[in-house]
């Protein structure tokens, strides 16, 4: 510690080294707090920006050191600016949030097509406890693997396209939901759960790419979640709980019409960022749960299965007049 300050005193140089790193961490921190105001019209660099806006404070560390190590005391004092910033916007997830009690458990897992063991992958599922159980990506050859899979756990459910719904509970009203794909990747169900009716939502929403030539293509997605968010708009049910995989996470901007009418279990009453995507190292938190009406009490991902995603899961106060 001594070698790596000593010298720093009576050195007026100190203040006019290092304004290279000084104007990084200033850059760095107006991405951060503007990242809102980054273009989509460009490759959706402003998406792309906040799908991983997290992981731009891994950049603080590394402009401290060199900061240090150049001995520029302007250097360190406007890292601060970056550091402040990020704790502001992330600072929160880094606390326990989570709660005892809750008396609805929910769960949803991207099964992947490509699974090569679907039944394990059930079973691991099935064993969490839940008691709503939406799958994502399920090919029709794999359907009655799980379908045989979950029917001990599951008295009730029910398949639409590409995305399923298990439950220990009656389910009625069930429906696609037209997300403007030409197929079926999202459905709504009524769950008469003990503490009453409760609308649930099961969305696959198209994949987002990252190309060379074209940057963060994400279109398709994006109309498909306008699509999902019209269709949340017009529920008659005051209790609404949304499970999928929606490729993006709570701060991309082209999520808005989802994202500003439900409260993200994992950011109410989660711990830590729960990051599902990739399995192998999760960088992003695209896989969702998502309420209205009902009490996020606790959010966490479960073990990895066989699949590219983590399972997430969460419990909810369904009655929430107490």
């Amino acid at each position: 510690m001594h070698r790596l300050f000593g010298g720093w005193r009576g050195d007026p140089r100190i203040w006019r080294r290092g304004i290279v790193l000084a104007v990084l961490a200033l850059l760095l921190a107006l991405v951060m707090l503007l990242h809102s105001h980054i273009p989509n019209r460009v490759g959706n660099l402003g998406s792309l920006t906040e799908t991983f806006l997290p992981w731009l404070g891994l950049a603080i560390p590394v402009l401290l050191v060199l900061g240090v190590l150049r001995k520029s005391a302007t250097a360190l004092l406007t890292i601060l600016l970056p550091a402040i910033v990020w704790l502001n916007l992330f600072g929160g997830l880094l606390t326990d949030r989570t709660a005892t009690g809750g008396d609805l458990m929910v769960a949803t897992h991207n099964v992947n097509a490509d699974n090569p063991d679907p039944a394990a992958t059930a079973q691991d599922v099935a064993g969490s406890g839940a008691d709503l159980l939406a799958l994502e990506e399920l090919p029709a050859s794999a359907v009655p693997v799980y379908e045989k899979a979950l029917a001990s756990t599951y008295k009730y459910h029910s398949v639409v396209g590409t995305v399923g719904l298990w439950s220990k509970y009656p389910m009625t009203d069930v429906r696609d939901v037209d997300i403007k794909l030409g197929w079926k990747r999202a459905m709504r169900a009524t769950v008469t759960t003990p503490e009453g009716p409760l609308a649930v939502y099961v969305a696959h929403l198209p994949s987002v790419r990252v190309k060379v030539e074209a940057g963060f293509t994400a279109r398709q997605r994006d109309k498909s979640a306008d699509a999902l968010g019209e269709a949340i708009a017009h529920e008659s049910l005051q209790r609404v709980v949304l499970l999928g995989d929606l490729n993006g996470t709570m701060n991309d901007r082209s999520l808005n019409a989802v994202t500003s009418q439900l409260r993200s279990t994992q950011g109410a009453a989660g711990s830590g960022f729960g990051f599902s995507w990739p399995a192998s190292f999760p960088m992003a938190r695209i896989d969702q749960i998502m309420v209205k009406g009902v009490e996020p009490e606790s959010s966490w991902t479960l073990p990895r299965t066989n699949s590219d995603h983590l399972p997430v899961a969460a419990r909810v106060k369904v009655d929430t007049s107490s």
